[in-house]
């Protein structure tokens, strides 16, 4: 029998310490340790971007992260996303553009989308579609997805200009 261990991380802001097993991926823990079920499993291989995270700030695939990897991270699951009862940008974004069927795919893309905009705030149709090829669809179709995404770029930048423009004197 293999001995577990434990890891210290931080997920959605908060210190956790878990104890998993060293062959228990990412995505395993978080839904069946820690009941954070919004990461979803597609594919457990890599392809499909469905269980998509953001380790440190970077988007990565849980079902092929060792739990034990997180020691120390810090990580952020769709359930962080959105602030007390308000969506994020950029779940309004999806919702509003019909970006979403049967779900599966849907937090992958809201975690990918978010890493994106945090690299590019502003990124084209076509850097959109490249930083989102790792994420697979099979309902609703890609334009719909990038619509949101291209969206939610500028529902943040006037966010941003009306935050700037509260800040400043009259």
């Amino acid at each position: 029998m293999t001995k577990k261990r434990v890891v210290s991380t931080t997920i959605n802001g908060k210190n956790v310490e878990l104890l998993c097993e060293p062959r228990q991926t990412l995505l395993e823990v978080l839904r069946d340790n820690l009941d954070l079920t919004g990461t979803k499993e597609g594919c457990s291989n890599g392809n499909c971007g469905a269980c998509t995270v953001l380790m440190n700030g970077r988007p990565v695939v849980s079902c092929l992260v060792l739990a034990m990897e997180a020691e120390g991270a810090t990580l952020e699951t769709i359930e962080g996303v959105a602030q007390g009862g308000d969506l994020d940008p950029i779940q309004q974004a999806f919702l509003e553009n019909a970006a979403l069927q049967c779900g599966i795919c849907t937090p992958g893309f809201i975690m990918s989308t978010k890493a994106l905009l945090a690299e590019n705030p502003n990124p084209t149709e076509q850097e959109a579609r490249f930083y989102l090829a790792g994420n697979l669809c099979r309902c609703t179709g890609y334009d719909k997805i990038i619509r949101a995404v291209l969206d939610s770029a500028q529902r943040r930048q006037a966010a941003l200009a009306a935050a700037a423009s509260e800040r400043q004197p009259s």
